[in-house]
């Protein structure tokens, strides 16, 4: 042992801390997931509803597949992350979703479109924020909530693709699009998961934010002894504050997801053409890839329930501007509406992410996690979904957009209520 510093028996530090190598592939893995899978999904409605004569309703249905697919695989993908680790899995998630857009390219019947959501949602869920959260979350400390923000930008990121899309959906049809997207999603998801993902510090010999000395082999993980000893899935489903945030978060995705897809058919219905509207899309992409980043950020520095109150208020008065769009509104109006929406919409992802490892530890993070993220996943499912039924029933988008506005007013109380529980005990 007295010789570590000629021989070098302990591993070499890098010279760039490799959890920052990991933070960039988790950010590429949440912007393919949620871009392809998410964000690209408007754009579909009108050229299937051209193409079949479907519903509009019955369009978002397939959304609704894709989230609901999601939320519940989540909490299987935490478990199976807790168990075997993020490497195994990713690369799993991304030959499913990549599968499922083989599916869809090829369908002609409504039921073949589920199908493939269904297996986007589950691709998306093994591949996308509860793996890459577990990753960032175990190799970082100090700055966790900085780190995750970066991860979670991938999220917003993925809006950047919007435009991508629609030119190809315009220029070479929408079954190209789909195609496209699984493509992509092989070439660049599965090759980066094999290689360079590594779930905790110690399997390379490391500390969490890059400190030194040698890792904590007996325990399995470089984490601190607190985060070790955290609250299994049944202890936390045992504690209020679990719950307060299923609620929150639950109403906070249903109006966010709501408002990130019904304005593209609404733009386009009051006269504005695809790219538009297509842009206005990509403009709450980028924005709330840097509010992801800010409000992961924020977390170093607040609670992070005060930081997602603050998401929460930024989405709420998105709706505002919204009900204010007309036809002969300006292009700056719409531009408005999007960053303010997306700079909102950018707060879920690490503020939930710190609640979690914050109020249970990191032991069962991947568990715990996982069935969080099937709140805002079902909310999410079903506020784009509530859009397109209100549209078809009413042949307007007001009703929707005003409830979502009502759904923002009951997360924020939900998430304030919120309080650390005490230590569990395994006997607990």
């Amino acid at each position: 042992m007295g010789k570590t510093s000629n021989t070098g028996t302990l591993p070499r530090r890098p010279r760039v801390f490799y959890g920052y190598w990991l933070v960039l592939v988790t950010f590429i893995f949440n912007f393919m997931a949620i871009g392809c899978g998410s964000f690209a999904f408007s754009l579909f409605v009108t050229p299937l509803q051209d193409a079949f004569g479907w519903g509009r309703g019955q369009i978002m249905a397939g959304f609704t597949m894709f989230f609901v697919t999601m939320g519940v695989t989540c909490p299987v993908v935490g478990r199976f992350v807790d168990r075997y680790g993020a490497r195994p899995v990713i690369p799993i998630g991304a030959v499913v979703m990549g599968l499922g857009f083989v599916v869809v390219s090829q369908m002609s019947q409504l039921s073949l479109f589920y199908l493939g959501y269904v297996l986007v949602g589950a691709g998306a869920a093994g591949m996308g924020q509860v793996p890459s959260s577990a990753v960032v979350s175990n190799w970082f400390k100090k700055r966790r909530g900085t780190a995750i923000g970066v991860m979670a930008a991938g999220v917003g990121a993925g809006g950047v693709l919007a435009p991508a899309v629609g030119f190809i959906i315009q220029n070479y049809g929408w079954r190209n699009a789909y195609l496209s997207m699984a493509i992509l999603i092989w070439v660049v998801v599965i090759p980066l998961g094999v290689l360079v993902v590594r779930t905790r510090p110690s399997e390379m010999g490391l500390y969490p934010d890059g400190a030194g000395g040698p890792p904590d082999v007996a325990s399995g993980a470089a984490t601190a002894v607190a985060d070790v000893s955290g609250f299994t899935l049944r202890q936390a489903a045992r504690t209020p504050v679990l719950w307060l945030i299923v609620v929150s978060f639950l109403f906070g995705g249903f109006s966010s997801m709501g408002l990130t897809q019904a304005p593209v058919p609404f733009l386009q219905d009051i006269g504005y053409p695809m790219q538009t509207a297509a842009a206005a899309l990509g403009a709450i992409g980028i924005a709330s890839g840097l509010g992801k980043v800010f409000f992961g950020w924020l977390c170093d520095r607040i609670l992070p329930k005060y930081a997602w109150t603050i998401g929460l208020g930024f989405m709420a008065a998105s709706v505002a501007i919204l009900l204010n769009i007309h036809a002969d509104s300006p292009l700056a109006l719409i531009w408005v509406f999007g960053l303010v929406l997306g700079f909102g919409v950018g707060a879920w992802l690490p503020t939930l992410s710190i609640l979690a490892s914050s109020h249970f530890g990191l032991a069962f993070y991947g568990s715990i996690f996982g069935v969080l993220s099937l709140a805002p996943s079902i909310g999410a499912a079903t506020g784009p979904f509530f859009a397109g039924l209100m549209y078809d029933a009413t042949g307007t988008y007001y009703w929707a957009f005003v409830t979502f506005a009502a759904m923002f007013l009951v997360s924020i109380p939900a998430v304030l209520l919120t309080r650390r529980p005490r230590p569990a005990t395994r006997d607990s």
